[in-house]
């Protein structure tokens, strides 16, 4: 596993992540399914300022898909959560 990086792009972090994420249809479904999002909605969706800190909270919100993804992306989970702190600062989060 990846050792944490003190200096996270986390919006970059947060589009690789979405990446994978779109890259697969099974996950893309339980994104969209999560968020409420739909394939004709999400196109827009991805312009608005909240959009990158929902696929941070998505990606956290099971520790299996968080595991799975860093270990995908080569990135620390511990950076996972720093990014999404600073992108969805009032999200309910352990450092």
């Amino acid at each position: 596993m990846a050792r944490p990086d003190k200096s996270v792009d986390a919006e970059a972090l947060a589009l690789r992540l979405f990446g994978r994420i779109a890259g697969d249809p099974e996950r893309l479904g339980v994104f969209l399914a999560e968020t409420g999002l739909s394939p004709a909605t999400i196109r827009a969706a991805t312009r608005e300022p909240g959009f990158l800190g929902a696929v941070l909270e998505h990606v956290s919100a099971h520790e299996a898909r968080l595991m799975e993804l860093a270990g995908e992306a080569e990135v620390a989970p511990a950076d996972i959560a720093r990014a999404r702190a600073m992108l969805s600062p009032d999200a309910d989060w352990e450092p």
